[in-house]
């Protein structure tokens, strides 16, 4: 990919990929894809510059590097599913994956969904302590 300096910022997701390179291309589409499937009510964002997929609050973010792409899930998830990600490298919210191995689509799709129901459940949490109490 080109420097970040030397391009104007993405507005949208088709721009993101458009400038990446082919190897990294074709991973992020596929990313792309797997996070529509799990998530298809979610909203197509840039957000810090990278994809993002909002529903009920942020999803996930991806993105592309020169020798991997990123999962964004958050931390939670991250730990939820740590003994199905042992064959990658991981930091406290990130998932990396490496071009060299396929991508585990399922494992993906399963991430995507948890964030769905996770965010859910916050907002029904907050909607809850938001209702009026009754009071006799």
């Amino acid at each position: 990919m080109k420097s970040k300096t030397d391009m104007p910022k993405p507005t949208t997701v088709d721009e993101y990929i458009a400038v990446a390179i082919p190897e990294v291309k074709e991973y992020l589409e596929r990313l792309r894809s797997s996070i529509k499937q799990a998530a298809p009510q979610a909203e197509e964002v840039i957000s810090y510059d990278m994809p993002a997929y909002k529903q009920n609050g942020m999803v996930v973010y991806f993105g592309g590097f020169t020798k991997h792409v990123s999962l964004f899930p958050g931390a939670e998830a991250i730990e939820v599913f740590k003994n199905e990600l042992t064959d990658y490298k991981t930091s406290k919210g990130t998932i990396r994956f490496s071009l060299d191995k396929p991508l585990p689509i399922a494992l993906i799709k399963k991430i995507v969904k948890f964030r769905v129901a996770e965010n859910l459940a916050k907002q029904q949490k907050k909607q809850a302590s938001k209702s009026p109490t009754n009071k006799s």
